[in-house]
């Protein structure tokens, strides 16, 4: 077996020292894939994350072995980003917060038909509903995957929802044109993000994907929890001070009320508590 030059040894040195240098320079490090994203669409990303983030393409073997020598360098769990280098894979370097870059990769996808020998990215799953076909071939076409059809008004209804390819399979001719055909386009063009790493943490699509409102729901939602329990305790702030003296005194109120303490706060309340008690008392009597 042909040995390496040493040329070629040396450029991969270089690779990895990058990849090592840019990790040390930024605070997060990500793996993107950019399977079938075109180069110009590639061109304009670079240049919208220019000062934000940094792309770097190379091979996935000099990837791993420069995240193997960074752990071993004291950059912990960045290695774990191994798990992760799927599709056509490229490293990512920001400072950005990972939850922003997310977002804004997310954002930039756009939707496109698959294309027969592409595996599907996801479920994918031809809907219930009216489509633009009259009767004729196409009832045929649409049964071969098990999709039930039936006529109304003169077009083709699909009667319930069929899920015709699952995450991972492959998509023949067949079903991309019938896809295509129902304007039904599963495929996301851009940069996805497969995970990053900050920290020492790593974060997922599926820890990344949350909205706007659903993170101000939940911090909405523990601050509230929060104030709760403050009361509760009797942990004094200035925002809980307001409540704990009303709660003290409405306490005190009800345990002077209790026993009959003659303050003429009280007298009124009292009074109107020992009249009820001698009218449940009368009642029980009569």
């Amino acid at each position: 077996m042909k040995m390496p030059s040493q040329r070629v040894l040396e450029e991969k040195r270089r690779i990895i020292e990058k990849i090592k240098n840019l990790a040390r320079n930024y605070k997060a490090v990500g793996i993107v894939d950019f399977r079938n994203l075109p180069a110009r669409q590639l061109q304009d990303l670079r240049a919208r994350l220019r000062g934000t983030a940094e792309i770097f393409m190379t091979k996935k073997r000099l990837i791993r072995i420069a995240l193997e020598e960074l752990e071993k360098e004291g950059t912990t769990s960045i290695k774990q980003l191994e798990e992760h280098l799927e599709g056509q894979p490229a490293l990512i370097f920001t400072s950005q917060n990972p939850f922003k870059l997310f977002k804004f990769l997310k954002e930039n996808q756009s939707k496109a038909p698959i294309k027969a020998g592409q595996e599907a990215p996801e479920d994918i799953v031809v809907k219930a509903g009216k489509t633009n076909f009259t009767p004729g071939p196409i009832i045929g076409e649409l049964g071969a995957f098990k999709i039930k059809t039936g006529v109304e008004e003169g077009k083709v209804v699909i009667k319930e929802d069929v899920t015709v390819a699952k995450k991972g399979e492959i998509v023949n001719e067949k079903l991309a044109s019938i896809l295509q055909r129902l304007g039904i386009e599963p495929m996301r063009i851009g940069l996805k993000l497969n995970a990053i790493w900050e920290e020492g943490v790593i974060y997922t699509p599926e820890v990344l994907d949350v909205s706007t409102e659903k993170i101000l729901e939940q911090i909405t939602m523990i601050a509230r929890n929060a104030h709760i329990l403050a009361i509760e305790t009797g942990y004094v702030s200035k925002d809980t001070i307001n409540e704990l003296i009303a709660k003290a005194y409405r306490e005190a109120r009800m345990i002077g009320i209790e026993k009959g303490i003659l303050a003429k706060e009280l007298v009124e309340d009292i009074i109107s508590r020992a009249e009820a008690q001698a009218q449940l008392l009368k009642q029980k009597i009569n």
